[in-house]
């Protein structure tokens, strides 16, 4: 048994008015930032998640501009670079689709260290803050893309599969609810349970580094199972673009979990 997304009845457009056109897409992102920014606010209840509620604001702000500016940028350069080289004002038609996480994380990376720095504010302790609600808006974000019928897997015969209108009229793996289910939910609970019921909380760096690998490493096996974009294809055999940028995440989370573990004590106060 196939599940045929347009017997869903699902519309890319949660609502429209006149000219006024309201997408899922963007409603993902603007339940991802808010809900985000609540979950940061109770987060900052528990030490050592110490700023102030204005700069919280100002955080939710300046990462909103980082997640749009970076992600589009990332798709821009690591997915279809030579398009846009020829196509350059269609950079800012981010309607029309093309966002990286990658490169989102790139710009709130970016914003993160600006924060630090400006508000003197402690990085690692800011990136788990970061990194504990970051889970959130993946969640909404890979549920979006499922409505809109983009970033599917590859053709499969497994019983839950889905021909999308855009996929051809085989079947295919919804590897949009994996990423959602794996690296939304699966990943906001164990970081989440960390952060309010452990001691990693006081062992600065540690939430970042488990969110780097934890991503990286369910985002590179979801790989397998989604169909490559078809402007790049394989690198070699089965390996694709996402899973060239996973690589350096979890190299990068094993370098912090182990910098963290040495130069914290707050897992033996």
């Amino acid at each position: 048994m196939y599940y045929n997304l347009n017997d869903f009845f699902l519309d890319p457009i949660a609502l429209k008015v006149g000219p006024i056109v309201v997408r899922w897409y963007a409603l993902a992102y603007i339940a991802g930032l808010f809900l985000g920014w609540r979950y940061c606010a109770l987060l900052l209840k528990r030490s050592p998640f110490v700023m102030e509620p204005q700069q919280l604001e100002d955080l939710l702000f300046y990462a909103t501009i980082g997640v749009i500016v970076g992600g589009r940028l990332g798709y821009v350069l690591f997915y279809n670079p030579v398009y846009f080289f020829y196509n350059p004002l269609e950079i800012l038609m981010v309607w029309r689709g093309g966002m990286s996480f990658h490169g989102g994380l790139l710009g709130v990376s970016a914003v993160g260290l600006i924060i630090s720095y400006r508000k003197n504010i402690p990085l690692l302790p800011l990136t788990d803050l970061l990194a504990a609600a970051a889970p959130i808006g993946l969640f909404f974000g890979r549920i979006a893309n499922f409505i809109n019928g983009e970033l599917y897997g590859r053709v499969s015969n497994a019983p839950w599969a889905v021909i999308f209108p855009n996929g051809g009229p085989l079947p295919r793996h919804p590897s949009q609810l994996y990423e959602a289910a794996l690296e939304g939910f699966l990943l906001f609970t164990l970081l989440g349970a960390l952060a309010f019921f452990t001691k990693v909380r006081h062992c600065a760096g540690i939430l970042t580094s488990l969110f780097l690998l934890a991503y990286g490493t369910t985002r590179a096996m979801v790989e397998f199972f989604r169909e490559p974009d078809p402007q790049l294809g394989f690198f070699i055999e089965y390996f694709t673009m996402g899973h060239l940028l996973c690589l350096p995440m979890i190299v990068a989370g094993i370098i912090l979990f182990i910098f963290s573990i040495k130069h914290s004590s707050g897992l033996n106060d």
